[in-house]
């Protein structure tokens, strides 16, 4: 039986595969040789690949306007980048190429916007749908981009109270606005309803005692979000079926009704086996909201849509090398890689989140059941679980090899730096590690660049209080 590393991959999954190839022995990302950025940059460091953020926009976009023409669904689709995701300039400006909406959770976002509008990457045409708790000085951003000629621009309440803080900063001036529907949590969550938005059962209510017949205000969307994701199962078309059904009661009173938002929630591929028709959900939610509107005789919505991690997660990668291998017992040999997994991926450690895990070289090694542990003090500093049979299998390598073992984790590029806070201080001070951005030039060729180099003492100390001599 052969037992190469390789030899284990082919005969367990479809490889090779979209994003991920072999060159002269050694992997690829979408095309770029990581072993050339390790020799050029050196590890570990942080990778994004710019141009995947344009291709999961287009994919999206056109899934949903081919369902819709298949279905002469009347309503349009409306695309919103989560800006929470990654808010970096280089990502976020990639996404707005692709005319994008946005979506907002706090009021620094709007300082964002505002940003982005000077430098010319936005128009006051942009649709904004502004999500999140909403603070007296969020809003007051809000009514202000709204004065400046930001007319597209919704407020979803996320509370009741909300409206009275709306009202108070808006002075008289109309108002764009959408609710949020509290879902039902799935059977195992530690609640059993969302605390985000307003009770299903009192949503009606709420519009007829408040809004209704108030000229400056214009209730346009309602929203609702499964946290869980928009997944084939009983759950999610439950919780939808629910939603879609109020927007139809809602619509019945309310005229200026005229958009569901469907939250986020599409997957993003966290291994290398995994399988989601795209297609398929995209269909049955076009066809499901078509086919309840129509037998009420109410005109179909316009549908939002906020792809956070599903437009950015798999445009990155973080890559280390291997520092040394301990064999702690018989059956656990650990990778000991040169940073904190903590502090570079610390959703694998907080909520236990898998990326896809491959070596870069050594593929024609055999291979071997590993843990992976980081440099850092602390117990949960590992990653020791992966699809394969739930363990992770990494070649073997011997220390008389000149060359070490350079391993990848991937589609990491959703959240995890706003987590682990990028440039601050970092668990036992281990510093932030450099981050390469790859982009493609007007002739189709690769570009790579340091957006930031690793970060230094001299960051640190600055931060804490210390003088740096």
């Amino acid at each position: 039986m052969k037992n190469t590393y390789l030899d284990l991959i082919e005969q367990s999954y479809y490889f090779p595969q979209e994003g991920f190839d072999l060159q002269d022995g050694n992997l690829t990302f979408y095309g770029v040789s990581l072993k050339y950025l390790i020799n050029k940059y050196g590890t570990p460091f942080r990778l994004m690949y710019l141009p995947r953020i344009g291709d999961q926009i287009k994919k999206a976009r056109n899934l949903f306007r081919r369902a819709m023409k298949a279905t002469n669904y009347q309503g349009d689709y409306n695309y919103c980048y989560c800006t929470k995701c990654s808010h970096f300039h280089h990502v976020v400006s990639k996404a707005l190429q692709y005319n994008v909406n946005l979506e907002t959770s706090s009021s620094f976002d709007i300082d964002l916007i505002l940003n982005l509008y000077k430098q010319g990457k936005v128009e006051k045409k942009l649709k904004i749908v502004h999500n999140g708790y909403k603070t007296e000085e969020y809003i007051r951003k809000i009514i202000e981009l709204t004065d400046l000629g930001f007319k597209n621009s919704t407020i979803v309440l996320d509370n009741k109270n909300e409206l009275k803080k709306i009202m108070n900063y808006a002075k008289g001036k109309k108002v764009q606005i959408g609710i949020r529907k509290a879902i039902d949590e799935e059977p195992q969550s530690a609640y059993y309803t969302s605390r985000l938005g307003i009770r299903a059962s009192e949503v009606l209510d709420f519009y007829r005692n408040n809004i209704q017949g108030k000229e400056n205000l214009e209730l346009t969307m309602l929203h609702f979000f499964v946290d869980s994701g928009i997944k084939d199962t009983l759950y999610y078309w439950g919780e939808f079926q629910k939603s879609v059904k109020l927007y139809i009661e809602l619509k019945k009173e309310c005229p200026t009704l005229s958009a569901i938002n469907l939250g986020g929630g599409f997957p993003i591929r966290s291994h290398l086996g995994f399988e989601y028709d795209y297609e398929y959900m995209i269909r049955e939610i076009v066809n499901n909201i078509k086919d309840a509107c129509n037998a009420e005789g109410i005109e179909e919505p316009d549908i939002y849509t906020e792809f956070g991690k599903y437009t950015v997660g798999e445009s990155g990668a973080t890559i280390f090398s291997v520092l040394e291998q301990k064999q702690q017992n018989d059956a656990e040999l650990w990778y000991i890689i040169d940073n904190s997994l903590m502090n570079t991926i610390p959703d694998a450690w907080s909520i236990f989140e898998k990326f896809i895990l491959l070596p870069i070289n050594k593929w024609n090694n055999e291979y071997t059941r590993v843990n992976i542990g980081g440099i850092s003090c602390d117990h949960s500093d590992y990653y020791n679980s992966e699809d394969l049979n739930q363990q992770i299998m990494l070649p073997r390598y011997s220390s008389r090899e000149k060359e070490p073992l350079y391993l990848g984790f991937f589609h990491t590029g959703a959240y995890q730096d706003s987590i682990s806070g990028y440039g601050g201080i970092k668990h036992c001070l281990i510093p932030a590690p450099k981050h390469v951005i790859i982009d493609r030039d007007e002739t189709g060729n690769f570009v790579d660049y340091v957006y930031r180099t690793e970060q230094t003492v001299e960051d640190m100390f600055k931060i804490l209080g210390y003088n740096i001599q």
